[in-house]
């Protein structure tokens, strides 16, 4: 008996050591899969966490299952409250259950059902009405419920006494399934896209995307620092890394070779005189990694300009009528689709930064106009969090959003009149953002780049034009205010400290350059005798790499 009590009891004692520990930051980065075990039954949805032990439900045996958290083993099962059970969270006395109360699957005739469940009987203590007929997650925060319903695309926070819902928020996705709390925010499992979101929980956006372990994420639970998803496809419940170390994450790795050209055509009637073609050089970065740049003709002269960035120069002494002038450059890169990794609440504040990050990088120029009466009362109003770098890019972020539309109708107007037309392209757009963060105080530059556009092979004449602003323990974060002119919350987070792998970065800029002045990737000055017509033309070409 004594040994029986002893195995017993060390089982318990490694269940919970291993769920104490910190996820090893050598190992696993934040969305690591760090370890899986099966799921105790083929159709497991809800998964909630007692302190020491796993809850999961299956909708078809209509069983509650309590799990041991080291292997997944059953120490308890009980009959569910309902007859299509999807959802589970503790509230750290008893457990709760979401059923979606069918009368009759084939007709869709259903309401929404909460129950509250005694652990230790199984019985039922309570019983409340869900906020909507689909509820297929359910969170504690400590003090209320959070119901996930796939209906309405909606999350409530209601009352554990009457249901009463006390805060509604849209969903950041179109198929929501799990919900759980970590101690600050919302996570949600989306089946669509198959993410876990983590949401503020005033206003639902996004702050990070993580992907799941699994095809059809389902119930989540929160355990110490990890998030644990319950698969319905895999039949499996994995243990997720959030609080690990790690910046980024890299994916999506494209092999690519870039050829840009650049054409000047002299029509004339006058001779150019001094013709100089200057071409962006990008360098690595955690976005690309650069195995070549190759110069397709001879002559360039490698400057840099006040801003560390790298150019060549070609010079031409004079492009007479008829005449072309061209320019071409070979890139063979590895370009990658990564995630900033970004927790507001260690965001730390903006005397963290550089000293010499923030003298550069704060400095007004020509297309910002930090002073203007329009961009000062602009940061009054977006900025409501001004001592937390991240809030203050996120509140102009999403202010933006609200006062913007993406629209090129040519030229790039100063950051106060395209602010004030409501309407630009995305170098207006990144002039506009440029602004009003350094204005608040917030390091920030641009970057250019050329993009595919599709498939492997592929040409590229528009470009991209985006902004990084540096934060704390990060460093420079992609923020693309014009691409996050999206409609779903999960689509603008997408454009705030996260990166395709469409595109080859050539330059990195504060502001105006003594060489490629506001432009990006390529820029030309000349004189000329007389009266000419010029036709420029960039393209940049690309083909798949090795």
């Amino acid at each position: 008996m004594k040994k029986a009590i002893f195995i017993a009891m060390t089982i318990l004692f490694l269940s919970i050591a291993l769920l104490a520990g910190p996820v090893d930051a050598g190992r696993y980065g934040p969305g690591s899969v760090v370890r899986r075990f099966a799921a105790p039954s083929a159709f497991g949805t809800g998964l909630a966490f007692d302190g020491s032990a796993f809850w999961t439900v299956d909708r078809d045996s209509d069983k509650l299952y309590r799990i041991d958290a080291a292997d997944g083993r059953v120490l308890a099962t009980f009959d569910a409250p309902g007859y299509f059970c999807t959802a589970l969270a503790w509230d750290g006395k008893a457990l709760w259950v979401a059923d979606m109360d069918f009368t009759n699957t084939s007709a869709e005739d259903y309401c929404g059902k909460i129950y509250q469940i005694d652990a230790a009987s199984g019985r039922t203590l309570k019983v409340i009405l869900a906020p909507g007929s689909d509820p297929q997650g359910l969170a504690w925060d400590g003090t209320s419920l959070w119901v996930a319903d796939n209906g309405t695309k909606e999350i409530f926070q209601i009352s554990a006494d009457d249901g009463t819902t006390m805060r509604t928020l849209k969903a950041p996705a179109g198929d929501p399934r799990g919900l759980a709390w970590d101690g600050r925010c919302l996570w949600l499992a989306d089946r669509g896209h198959d993410e876990l979101y983590r949401l503020h929980p005033e206003t639902g956006k996004v702050l990070m995307i993580l992907p799941a372990p699994g095809p059809y994420p389902w119930g989540l639970a929160w355990a110490k620092d990890s998030l644990w998803v319950s698969d319905y496809q895999n039949d499996e419940i994995a243990q997720v890394a959030v609080f690990a170390d790690g910046a980024t994450t890299r994916s999506r790795e494209r092999a690519a070779v870039v050829t840009f050209t650049h054409d000047v055509i002299n029509f004339g009637p006058g001779t150019v005189t001094d013709l100089h073609v200057y071409l962006a050089l990008p360098r690595n970065r955690s976005t690309q990694e650069i195995k070549s740049v190759e110069m397709l003709q001879e002559g360039e002269k490698m400057l840099t300009d006040r801003w560390g960035q790298e150019v060549a120069r070609f010079r031409r002494a004079t492009l007479k009528p008829g005449e072309r002038a061209t320019t071409r450059m070979r890139v063979k890169a590895k370009i990658y689709d990564v995630m900033y990794h970004l927790f507001p609440e260690k965001a730390g504040t903006l005397k963290d930064i550089p000293v010499d990050v923030r003298r550069r990088f704060l400095e007004d120029d020509d297309k910002y106009r930090l002073l203007d009466p329009v961009i000062q009362a602009a940061v009054r109003e977006a900025v409501r969090h001004p001592d937390n770098p991240y809030w203050i890019a996120r509140d102009i972020y999403d202010w933006l959003h609200d006062k913007m539309v993406y629209k090129r109708i040519g030229g790039w107007d100063v950051a106060p009149t395209v602010l004030q037309r409501g309407s630009g392209s995305c170098s207006e757009y990144a002039f506009v953002y440029i602004a009003l963060c350094r204005a608040a105080g917030l390091p920030a530059r641009y970057v250019g780049s050329v993009v595919a556009r599709g498939e492997e092979a592929s040409f590229d004449f528009v470009y991209h034009r985006w902004v990084e602003v540096y934060l704390p323990g990060h460093g420079w974060v992609p923020v693309d205010p014009s691409g996050g002119d999206q409609e779903s919350t999960r689509d603008q987070a997408m454009y705030f400290g996260h990166l395709d792998n469409r595109f080859l970065i050539t330059t990195e800029s504060g502001g105006g350059s003594e060489y490629l002045k506001w432009d990006y990737n390529s820029s030309e000055s000349w004189q000329a005798d007389g009266r000419v017509q010029l036709r420029l033309e960039m393209i940049a070409d690309w083909d798949k790499g090795e």
